[in-house]
C-alpha cells in the first residue's frame, strides 16, 4: 500500500469525477505503472448547493425534487432536502440514500 499522490484528468475519470471531494481517499487501479482508473467508495458524503425548498404542504409519499451537489453531481432527493445539507451517495446508481 501508498499514500503517495497522484493526478488525473477528468476526462479520465470520466463519471467518478461526480463523486470525488478534496482529501478523498481512493483505490487507484494500474496497467504497466499508470493509472487507469479509481475505485470510488461505495457511498460518498457530499454536501447540497442548490435546490429548491420543500414547503410544508409537499407530503406527496415518495415526492422527489433535484439537487445540485458540491461536485456538479445532479440527482432527486426528498423534499426535505434542502441547500447546505450533507446527504449520502451510493456511487454504483448515483442515487440518494440518506441525509446525514
Amino acid at each position: 500500500d501508498s499514500y503517495e499522490q497522484f493526478s488525473m484528468s477528468v476526462q479520465q475519470l470520466d463519471e467518478a469525477a461526480r463523486y470525488l471531494t478534496d482529501g478523498m481517499m481512493v483505490d487507484r487501479t494500474t496497467y504497466e505503472g499508470e493509472t487507469i482508473g479509481v475505485e470510488l467508495p461505495i457511498n460518498v458524503d457530499l454536501r447540497v448547493v442548490e435546490t429548491e425548498p420543500g414547503y410544508a404542504g409537499d407530503t406527496q409519499s415518495g415526492a422527489r425534487k433535484p439537487a445540485t451537489t458540491e461536485t456538479g453531481l445532479v440527482l432527486q432527493v426528498p423534499l426535505f432536502v434542502d441547500a447546505g445539507d450533507v446527504i449520502r451517495v451510493d456511487t454504483r446508481t448515483g442515487e440518494y440514500q440518506t441525509r446525514v
